[in-house]
């Protein structure tokens, strides 16, 4: 069988580096908590949504085989439902897969996430190369020698302020 573990990247690096991962949830050991936390795969968006929504590191979800691990598992109620429950750190050594997770909770591909976000920074880029050329040519207009010089730093001056309030939100 297997179970769900969403983690931040940094971690799951520390844990690969050092055989073992004792993080039980998002700002919780497991010595604090007692067991990790795991998810069935259907409860994974939920557990993202209610969470780990406003995390702004990588995170990564964890795909656990129960039949690999060396410490013991259940079902616990929690609520009006049950979620799988780890009694013991866990070896990297039972994790089949790692993907990363998106900014909605959910699995892509390394590969569509990088393209995704290189395509929204080379848009900025363009977008304040534009400004900065309309000040340009605006500058022009004024007849100064410095005139254009002048444009341009201020279209990318407002062009380089709207990107970042713009990369600010998003985040």
């Amino acid at each position: 069988m297997h179970v769900f573990h969403i983690a931040t990247a940094a971690e799951w690096e520390l844990a690969l580096a050092s055989g073992s991962y004792t993080t039980s949830t998002r700002g919780r050991t497991l010595a604090e908590e007692g067991f990790i936390h795991a998810s069935r795969r259907e409860q994974v968006e939920p557990t993202f949504a209610r969470f780990y929504r406003d995390v702004r590191e990588p995170l990564v979800l964890l795909t656990i085989d129960t039949d690999r691990l060396g410490v013991p598992w259940r079902e616990d109620p929690v609520g009006d439902d049950t979620f799988p429950h780890l009694y013991g750190a866990l070896s990297p050594s039972a994790v089949v897969r790692v993907q990363p997770l998106d900014r909605r909770g959910g699995t892509g591909s390394l590969t569509g996430m990088f393209v995704g976000e290189m395509a929204w920074r080379m848009g900025l880029v363009l977008g304040v190369m534009l400004v900065s050329g309309l000040g340009a040519t605006l500058g022009r207009t004024t007849g100064a020698t410095w005139g254009p010089f002048l444009g341009a730093l201020a279209g990318l001056a407002l062009g380089g302020a709207v990107a970042w309030a713009v990369s600010r939100r998003r985040a």
